[in-house]
């Protein structure tokens, strides 16, 4: 076996962190068919924090038109599209084939890092993520000055969604231990898409951003060093996940646009024209898509203007998404082995000759649906009651520090808000498995904060906002834990 199959035959680790560390609960019974890669995707598909994500915006929040895509349809569009590209991979190009299983387990794998990758996102989109370091950074000196450890500080000054998804799957989708889903090392390691502290970010593809927080430091480094990474190296099938989200968000974003009546199929078509050049990629997307949507305005059903713009953006959606598809399948073909040893700088779709269709229209998404005044009045109005929530449920956990549980909390207001923080992450905070106990009790409840604030949906979020505004009377939230601290 060569050394690329061999770096493959790691990277594709089917082993649980639970059955090394511990024994084995759930052991694979003799009528099992799925690899364990495949009941790692099963696994995901069926948790909770799934099920949250059709509650949680894409671009247009609280939407009431069901053809507006959620997070949810957004996490399975992307998770299909990876899907598709590790389906070609495997078969058509041979990708890993030494490796036992691989031809199942490279489309599974996609599948699932493609479902999970937005677990982490808190409600209101990436609003909700600014509204969440915002309020740290507001509150620096009087929620997180006591922290000594500069990654302390940084892991909510620079709180990630990215790190909230890795923190889910490995610790709060508690069971009856600590090892939350007990996914495989390869799903683990793949789901990184940057692989990364929040102490030690920078300038690469892999590390702009931080992947994991400090409470999870050491089960990343586990996960990578059983995979053959280390921090900064992402896994190779993290370039595909990360493509398929950038193809997925900027072609059906706009295509949501067009259903809102925000813009037009003939205003992306002008777009891309104007901007696209003699770009042969671009060029035959339109070619093929303006075909299709000259011989729909002569059908013989004579299609409204409505019609007509949304089934020619049908069809401008399958040319579009075909070609990106296309040309980051063949891009990762050509630097498979600076993927692999996890090297590469830039993303798969910036490497690609798809990259210029995808700014474009990133571009055009950003015009007339990201900063549609719609799209911004509840992101606004989302990011204002983050902020208040936030203010009222660390009164709750402060107020819990002088209390011997939490039903002797002194206040009633902090003690019924406090009772509506999810039991799971009362218990991870309450009873922490060991390897957190030597962790400041202030790092702990800022994790706590962060887990019921990122955890809610659009919907909860606001309707548990009223509750609270109705039920606490002349209560002042920042002036009791203030006081408190």
């Amino acid at each position: 076996m060569d050394a690329k199959a061999l770096n493959w035959e790691r990277l594709l680790s089917p082993v649980r962190r639970k059955k090394e560390g511990a024994e084995s609960k759930d052991p694979k019974t003799v009528s099992e068919t799925r690899t364990e890669i495949e009941r790692d995707h099963d696994r995901i598909l069926f948790s909770t924090p799934v099920r949250r994500l059709a509650d949680k915006m894409q671009v247009f929040p609280l939407d009431k038109n069901d053809s507006v895509r959620t997070r949810l349809t957004h996490s399975h569009e992307v998770s299909n599209l990876a899907r598709s590209i590790g389906t070609a991979l495997a078969f058509q190009h041979n990708i890993a084939s030494e490796i036992p299983d691989s031809r199942r387990n490279i489309p599974a794998l996609l599948a699932a890092i493609g479902l999970s990758h937005d677990l982490g996102n808190p409600p209101f989109g990436h609003q909700g993520e600014s509204a969440i370091r915002s309020w740290f950074e507001q509150n620096q000196s009087s929620v997180l000055g006591a922290l000594e450890d500069p990654q302390h500080r940084k892991d909510f000054l620079k709180w990630e969604g990215n790190a909230q998804g890795f923190r889910l799957v490995t610790r709060l989708q508690v069971l009856n231990d600590h090892f939350g889903l007990d996914l495989t090392y390869a799903t683990l390691a793949a789901m990184m898409k940057y692989p990364t502290s929040s102490k030690d970010t920078g300038d690469s593809a892999a590390t702009k951003k931080h992947g994991f927080f400090a409470s999870e430091q050491d089960i990343a480094e586990k996960v990578l060093t059983k995979v053959g990474l280390g921090f900064g190296k992402r896994h190779p099938l993290a370039y595909v996940m990360e493509a398929c989200d950038d193809i997925a968000y900027v072609v059906l974003d706009v295509e949501d646009a067009v259903k809102k009546s925000l813009a037009s199929f003939s205003d992306v078509i002008a777009y891309l024209r104007h901007g696209g050049g003699a770009d042969e990629l671009i060029e035959a997307v339109i070619k093929q898509s303006c075909e299709k949507h000259d011989e729909y305005r002569s059908s013989k059903f004579a299609l409204s203007a409505a019609e007509l713009n949304d089934v020619s953006m049908q069809r401008f959606r399958v040319e579009a998404i075909g070609a990106m598809v296309r040309a980051a399948t063949q891009t990762f073909v050509e630097n498979e082995n600076e993927f692999v040893n996890g090297t590469s700088t830039k993303g798969l779709m910036a490497l690609s000759k798809g990259e210029k269709l995808r700014g474009l229209l990133k571009q055009f998404g950003y015009i007339h649906a990201y900063t549609h005044r719609s799209v911004l009045r509840v992101e606004l109005q989302g990011y204002n009651v983050i902020h208040k929530l936030m203010d009222m449920f660390w009164a709750a956990i402060v107020h819990r520090r002088g209390a011997k549980d939490a039903g002797s909390i002194e206040h009633p207001f902090t003690r019924f808000v406090y009772g509506r923080i999810s039991e799971n992450y009362r218990r991870v905070f309450e009873h922490p498995a060991p390897e957190l106990v030597g962790f400041p009790q202030l790092y702990r409840e800022c994790l706590l904060l962060t887990d019921m604030i990122s955890g809610m949906t659009d919907s909860f979020a606001m309707d548990l906002y009223r509750e609270f505004e109705e039920l606490r009377g002349d209560f002042d939230s920042k002036k009791a834990w203030e006081k408190v601290a």
